[in-house]
């Protein structure tokens, strides 16, 4: 299949590149490089530095390689970030999208695999997350992602022969396999890649925000997916798409791992003692969110490979300790 990668230079999105390319499938990579990095471009795609806003060029893009489906990770994902700057969000990650479509709609390109999030559904009641419990954002990340579902299903109605999948998840973690891509964020805020780095001593300490929490340990307890299984969903749910399909799915690994926990998996893969400073809790922090994520299970036969949290960190740190500055600044 001949597949665009929106975000193709991005942590998530070049982990799909390369293993799109590895399926057999033929590869268009698309990214602004505002955050992305040229560098994670796998050599056998075709690379356009494109921003969302340009729909014409985009299309040109879509005609010119006969895209059949697009793969959309092209987002901002700070959430704190979004709080400050919410017209930067809605511009990017909403605004930017109806322009992609828009450029599928003018293409002829009738589906899509979207990677939304599990922020649209703000502070559950209850979990583990089932994809039918109420979506209600409490940041404007989250609000964004869901403006993008909403205009898909909208859009879904009225072109009956558009099929899309809209993909939700919490945290991403891990490197891939062989070493050659991983995560270089700049600022790093999430928790592995920190701990990572300040095993390595790029980094003075790592605050954990509270430990009063009611959980076993005291600390908060989050879903880690692997970036392989998360693109390796992706793929799944693109080669099954057929047309007038609206799908919807959780993703991750069916329970979760607490900051401590998190904490000491680097610690024992690293075989060195990370600085720790014990903060206050952040506003806003559940203390416990992870996914159902039986129905792709269920209707597609997927399940996540990596669930030991000490292997998806085994994963990271081989990417660390290769790659000390990423991709290179």
């Amino acid at each position: 299949m001949n597949v665009m990668v929106a975000g193709g230079a991005g942590y998530i999105g070049s982990h799909a590149v390369k293993q799109l390319i590895e399926a057999g499938h033929r590869v268009v990579a698309v990214d602004n490089l505002y955050r992305g990095h040229r560098g994670a471009v796998n050599p056998r795609a075709e690379f356009y530095q494109i921003d969302l806003a340009e729909t014409e060029a985009l299309a040109d893009v879509l005609r010119r390689h006969e895209i059949e489906c697009v793969m959309h990770f092209a987002a901002l994902a700070y959430v704190g970030e979004s709080v400050t700057e919410p017209l930067t969000y809605y511009r990017n990650n909403t605004a930017g999208t109806v322009s992609l479509l828009q450029a599928m709609q003018t293409a002829g390109v009738r589906r899509m695999v979207f990677s939304s999030t599990a922020a649209t559904y703000g502070e559950p009641q209850s979990t583990p997350i089932v994809e039918t419990m109420p979506q209600e954002p409490i940041n404007p990340y989250g609000w964004s992602k869901w403006c993008v579902e909403r205009v898909l299903r909208d859009y879904g109605a009225a072109e009956k022969e558009f099929s899309f999948a809209a993909l939700r998840y919490f945290n991403v973690a891990g490197s891939a396999a062989d070493g050659s891509l991983g995560e270089d964020h700049d600022p790093e805020t999430h928790l592995i890649p920190v701990l990572l780095l300040a095993a390595l001593g790029r980094r003075e300490k790592v605050t954990v925000f509270g430990t009063d929490y009611p959980t076993p340990d005291g600390t908060c307890i989050r879903d880690y997916i692997h970036v392989e299984d998360l693109c390796a969903a992706h793929i799944r749910v693109m080669e099954a798409l057929r047309p007038g399909d609206g799908r919807f799915y959780n993703l991750g690994i069916g329970r979760g791992y607490s900051v401590k926990e998190v904490v000491e998996a680097a610690e024992r893969v690293t075989g060195r003692e990370i600085p720790i400073e014990y903060g206050a809790r952040r506003p806003g922090d559940p203390a416990v969110l992870f996914a159902d994520a039986s129905k792709i299970q269920g209707e597609l036969g997927f399940a996540a490979r990596h669930t030991e949290i000490d292997r998806i960190v085994a994963t990271a740190w081989n990417w660390f300790e290769k790659h000390p500055d990423g991709y290179g600044k």
